[in-house]
């Protein structure tokens, strides 16, 4: 292959450059076709604006002309790995911070409700009911310093970081002192209005007197991975005290998260905290979409990953729907939630949504049933494939959400949201490059291609910011699994599936022997082992 040959003939000189980031090579399209197809769809969803004279770059909302920090947030999974300005939209939020750490939902400088909006005035929105934002604000933040490795600037967002995290484990409106957790009104998981019962004419987004609360999983399972990654950062800076606090914070989450809100199968969706029935819904069998995160982000142990991985499937056998990627299943009843287009079926009221099957196609592949993650990565490309387009969600059926059925005008194809969720589990997944720390000088290596019927592929994964990449060249065969690595000053955790009854002989990196051991997740069999990459590093396993 060629990438082997480069890397022999310059004895592993560090050698990526900017062409060279971010491919792959199988020679299967439905792989080395997506991150350029998904690119494509990522230029069409930018927003570049200027605001108090200062240039800002964000990506927008698939159903919006503005940058909300949720999608914001979620999407830079995959745009850091092409965009270069990965810190104006953070750093604007930031600085448009409340006194008491409370986040804006979104801004924007364009009007939003055509035709009955027409003025170009900036504006910032927080709807009430999300209890979400201000985690997502974190993971921005997180994911761009990890990118652009700007110590300075990740330093100077810390107390935002803080005073956001204090909002919402103190406010009222975000915290349950008798559970111990993160609460919101009634909405459909972490979507953003709330059951009214009828007391409100629309769709709720305030919180009043009439406002139903409880507890939604999957809040807390991104305020878990909020606080490791603010862990994280002061790890780097030395300063264990705050790491040490904010790690047991999130042992703590995670430990009530899976005492209160667990229901033996998957995650209930919303644990009332006061009475309320909607009529026609049973609520002990919802399944929502959190489910799926909570896997990636680390609060669900093995097991229970399992349990709902396998519900998923169970309810795409069930139903007629193209694929298990559910917003929400089964449904609410026809609008329950005060608009007659929040139907069942339709966006995120069990809409199939590709922000659902990411997250799938990643827990999947790292949990056990690497198989069904291959599948839905090759259901999503096959989907996009056809026209070119990716929507943010689609009927059942197969139908794509429209301009008529979305609850805004503005929807479009290009939906940057769900298929950056498919570059994560591509890129994370199936590719098996993981970023552990800031500019790759930790990463996790765990190549799945066997379970995709590839023996030979070429990858590179990288931040367009720094310049800053990982790449290797896997070969498999009956005698064992050739790895050439390329990084610069890498410790790296190898995780390589093998066959299910292959003896190993020898793990080596340029030719000195590694300790290894073997593991199983559910029926795959793996091979562990670390070392450090610096320049490049030729892995050998060798089956006897």
């Amino acid at each position: 292959m060629c990438f082997l040959a480069m890397v022999v003939s310059t004895s592993h000189q560090y050698l990526y450059d900017m062409a060279q980031m971010n491919t792959i090579r199988t020679g299967r399209a439905e792989f080395d076709d997506m991150l350029p197809r998904v690119r494509k769809f990522l230029e069409n969803d930018t927003m570049d604006m200027v605001i108090d004279g200062q240039a800002i770059r964000g990506y927008r909302s698939p159903d919006a002309p503005s940058v909300w920090i949720r999608d914001h947030s979620d999407m830079m999974r995959g745009f850091r790995y092409f965009e270069n300005d990965l810190q104006s939209a953070v750093t604007h939020f930031a600085e448009t911070q409340a006194l008491n750490g409370r986040i804006f939902d979104y801004f924007t400088t364009q009007p939003e409700k055509l035709p009955c909006e027409r003025e170009n005035w900036t504006k910032y929105v927080r709807v009430p009911v999300e209890a979400d934002v201000e985690y997502r604000f974190i993971k921005a933040a997180f994911l761009a310093w990890q990118a652009t490795g700007d110590d300075p600037w990740i330093q100077g967002l810390i107390p935002h970081m803080e005073k956001a995290l204090d909002y919402v484990f103190t406010h009222p409106w975000r915290w349950d002192e008798q559970h111990q957790l993160v609460k919101r009104p009634y909405t459909i998981d972490s979507w953003d209005f709330a059951y009214s019962a009828g007391h409100h004419d629309w769709l709720q987004f305030q919180i009043d007197d009439n406002t139903f609360w409880g507890i939604l999983h999957g809040d807390n399972s991104g305020y878990y991975e909020a606080c490791r990654q603010l862990a994280l950062i002061y790890w780097f800076f030395g300063q264990g005290d705050r790491a040490a606090y904010w790690e047991s914070f999130a042992e703590r989450l995670k430990t009530r998260l899976n005492e209160v809100c667990w229901n033996g199968t998957f995650y209930t969706h919303f644990v009332k905290l006061n009475p309320v029935t909607i009529d026609g819904v049973d609520e002990a069998s919802q399944l929502s979409f959190s489910n799926a995160m909570n896997i990636n982000r680390g609060v669900v142990p093995q097991e229970r990953a399992i349990s709902i991985l396998k519900e998923y499937q169970s309810r795409r056998e069930q139903t007629d729907s193209f694929a298990e990627w559910f917003s929400m299943d089964p449904p609410f009843p026809d609008g329950v939630f005060g608009d007659e287009k929040i139907i069942g079926g339709a966006y995120c009221n069990g809409g199939i949504m590709p922000l659902v099957g990411g997250e799938l196609a990643r827990a999947y592949l790292t949990s056990g049933m690497e198989t069904a993650g291959v599948q839905t990565l090759k259901q999503y490309y096959s989907l996009i494939s056809e026209k070119n387009e990716t929507h943010l969600w689609y009927f059942p059926s197969g139908e794509p959400a429209t301009r008529e059925t979305s609850t805004s005008p503005d929807a479009q194809p290009t939906d940057g949201w769900g298929s950056t969720a498919m570059i994560y589990g591509l890129v994370e997944g199936l590719a098996g490059i993981r970023d552990e720390g800031r500019l790759f000088d930790r990463i996790h290596l765990a190549p799945r291609w066997r379970f995709a019927d590839v023996s030979e592929a070429e990858v590179n994964s990288g931040y367009a910011a720094s310049g800053e990449s990982v790449g290797y060249a896997f070969q498999e065969n009956d005698s064992g699994i050739d790895l050439e690595v390329e990084a610069k000053a890498t410790a790296a955790t190898f995780h390589i599936p093998i066959p299910a009854k292959a003896k190993i002989a020898r793990v080596s990196a340029d030719g000195k022997d590694l300790s290894f051991q073997e593991s199983t997740v559910e029926s795959s069999r793996y091979l562990d082992f670390e070392t450090k990459i610096s320049g490049g590093t030729a892995i050998k396993v060798i089956y006897q």
